[in-house]
């Protein structure tokens, strides 16, 4: 890590994939930290360009098209409009938010591949990749799945094992299939554009290993290393897809080719760049070419090698621009002890969280930077949720807040009190106030946004525990300068909380601002026991948080096991058809519609009902294991449908007449055949 000073920083989060909504995994992952370094450094009149845009080419796209009948168009046009509402609802305060699909990334990408091209930099090279026959096209990575080499799992991508996390090739999948037909696809020559990484392997082993060893991440170092060091070191990739639908490939005999997705999506960042400055009439350049820029991708753990080997690879070889200062990956989070699935709709979605609690932003925030997965994986739960939120935010930040401005109303009409000399542990109390903004700014500096919220938490729990040691509600009885001295020194505590806070709870610190008529709003200002001018109005206190009952976290709870068990549904599979049988054979079954008369519960059993019903042929007695999907009195009077040659059968000591014919749905519950209206009991099915 660089100690020098830069004249600005050009901070990209992520791209996000225009195929589906944001989820708490999303936020994160990467765009919660991003903007939270942002804050800070715009707090500090830092220029910066905060950049990132919607990744709206590749597979997962297509695969999206395909399976809703639409075009890759419309899914990226809905996809796209819904982020970026969704980002700007919960604060993620980008000064750019682009797409991949506009005509200024096309051509930025285009001239990347051509300047790399005219270089030589590019192997052509004719391979052979799978090709779907029915389909008549090339199979991209992720329309191949297949049985995994590594670890067995059936359901492995042609480029990556969900399960086990390999990186694969198509080729080393054990029964191949194709995701468009669900044939074995064949093996078919196509040509295409390699960039060998191979080349690269000193440059970035030095650029990495040595240059950033003591300051990226651990996890991003031993990923990298991975890559670096592995035994047959780093292959040659392509660069370009059999594909309709991307960025074409701009060299002659490239027909039906666009760029691999992980070759334009980084990319993205600079076209990104370059809209935001031509709204703004500035230069775009030296936010990527300059050597006194910083700059640092946010990412998630799954997008390491793309940032870090691939595209630092392609700048190099460009040669104009800076390459990242650092790559703060976070690692998973997990959902109520499970992965998160878009598949199999494990998730709290974005834009559902924003609707259901409109005005709770700060508290996910809160949370899913106080749970980070900053070093390991970690796993979110509603009830920590609900928690966090009671026993930190209410209990310690809000409730401190709560406190100095009610007294300050109550005692001082609303105004802040001139401070008298301060005692020793006011001094102490003012040692420790003006040390918490450079321990806060140092974690953040360091991207440990955990750490540095700890320390926010800290700050108002001193601000707590100042009140509850000085106790003004007594003093004023005997000493209303000390009561005045207290007040004023707890006010600038809250001052400086909100300052500090700014970064991880943007919308309450806001609230703070206008409650204290705070204007001096930059960290630099933070740190003094004088913040707020004597005499300073004060609002009256509003609840900067609200206590979470217990049937809120519940109700989100339940909504998540429907949502799993109506996955379930979705993709449980029928029963196979038993064998065939000769029309003869069906003949021999006689079904009739009955109508039953008496049905009540067998003793000593949980399942069997014994039911008296009219075949029309007369009154017989049947057992039927329905017990715990009817209720007995529910089904006097029904007319269902009866195997009545059926063998009788003794059981539970009742001789069991036939069959009652029920429907079984995929979740195993039991609906009764019935006809369409009233008809004579013993009409024949035929």
């Amino acid at each position: 890590m660089s100690n020098k000073e830069f004249k600005r920083y050009t901070i990209t989060a992520a791209l996000p994939y225009a195929n589906g909504p944001l989820h708490i995994g999303h936020m994160a992952g990467c765009y919660i930290p991003s903007d939270i370094y942002v804050r800070y450094l715009r707090s500090q009149k830092r220029d910066v360009a905060y950049i990132c845009g919607s990744d709206e080419h590749g597979v997962a796209i297509t695969i999206k098209a395909k399976k809703e009948g639409k075009t890759p168009q419309e899914i990226v046009d809905r996809y796209n409009a819904q982020m970026k509402e969704s980002f700007e609802k919960f604060g993620i305060s980008f000064d750019h938010y682009s797409r991949t699909s506009s005509k200024i990334h096309h051509e930025t990408a285009s001239e990347f591949f051509k300047d790399l091209y005219e270089k030589g930099e590019f192997m052509e090279q004719t391979t052979e990749q799978y090709y779907d026959e029915e389909a008549n096209q090339f199979l991209a990575d992720r329309y191949i799945e297949g049985t995994c080499p590594k670890c067995g799992y059936e359901s492995a991508y042609g480029d990556q094992c969900e399960k086990c996390g390999t990186s694969l090739n198509p080729t080393d999948l054990i029964n191949p299939r194709s995701k468009l037909s669900g044939n074995v696809p064949v093996l078919k020559e196509t040509k295409h554009w390699f960039l060998d990484l191979g080349k690269y392997t000193e440059f970035l082993k030095k650029w990495i290993l040595e240059e950033h060893q003591g300051d990226w991440k651990n996890n991003v170092l031993g990923q990298c290393r991975s890559w670096l060091e592995a035994g047959e070191g780093l292959q040659a990739r392509s660069m370009t897809r059999d594909m309709d639908w991307g960025v074409p490939v701009p060299v002659e005999g490239a027909d039906g080719k666009v760029l691999y997705v992980w070759f334009d999506a980084p990319i993205g960042y600079i076209s990104s760049t370059k809209e935001w400055a031509q709204e703004k009439g500035i230069d775009w350049e030296p936010y990527w070419k300059d050597k006194d820029t910083k700059l640092v991708h946010f990412i998630g753990k799954d997008n390491i090698v793309f940032h870090c080997i691939i595209f630092p690879a392609i700048l190099k070889t460009h040669g104009e621009f800076v390459l990242p200062d650092n790559v703060p990956a976070n690692e998973f989070l997990n959902l109520e002890g499970d992965k998160i699935s878009t598949s199999r709709n494990w998730a709290v979605w974005l834009h559902e969280y924003l609707e259901e609690f409109p005005d709770k932003q700060d508290v996910l925030r809160y949370v899913l930077t106080a749970n980070a997965p900053e070093t390991k994986d970690n796993d979110f739960t509603w009830k920590d949720f609900q928690s966090r939120n009671n026993s930190e935010l209410v209990a310690v930040f809000g409730n401190f807040i709560n406190r100095a401005v009610v007294l300050t109303h109550k005692y001082f009409d609303g105004q802040v009190p001139a401070a008298g000399n301060w005692s020793s542990f006011d001094e102490e109390t003012i040692a420790e106030l003006q040390a918490f903004p450079d321990k806060i700014a140092a974690s953040i500096e360091k991207y440990r946004f955990r750490e540095a919220l700890s320390f926010v938490m800290d700050f108002a729990r001193l601000g707590n525990k100042y009140l509850a040691d000085t106790e003004p509600w007594k003093s004023i009885k005997t000493d209303e300068k000390r009561t005045a001295t207290v007040l004023n020194l707890a006010l600038n505590i809250a001052a400086n909380l909100a300052i500090v806070a700014g970064p991880f709870l943007p919308h309450t610190a806001q609230k703070l601002y206008d409650m204290l008529h705070l204007d001096q709003k930059q960290w630099g200002n933070a740190g003094s026991e004088k913040i707020l001018a004597v005499g300073t109005p004060i609002e009256k206190a509003t609840l900067l948080f609200e206590k979470i009952e217990d049937e809120v976290v519940e109700k989100q709870v339940n909504k998540l096991l429907e949502a799993k068990k109506m996955n379930e549904l979705q993709n449980a599979t029928v029963p196979a058809m038993k064998d065939i049988i000769a029309f003869d054979d069906f003949t021999k079954l006689d079904m009739r519609v009955v109508t039953v008369l008496e049905a009540e519960k067998v003793k000593k059993s949980k399942k069997l009902l014994k039911l008296l019903v009219d075949t029309g042929l007369g009154k017989r007695t049947v057992l039927s294991g329905i017990a715990e999907h009817f209720e007995a009195t529910d089904l006097i009077g029904k007319q269902v449908t009866m195997l009545i040659n059926l063998a009788p059968r003794k059981m539970m000591g009742v001789e069991s007449e036939g069959m009652i014919l029920m429907a079984e749905d995929k979740d195993g519950s039991l609906r009764l055949l019935q006809p369409n209206k009233d008809t004579t009991s013993g009409a024949s099915i035929s």
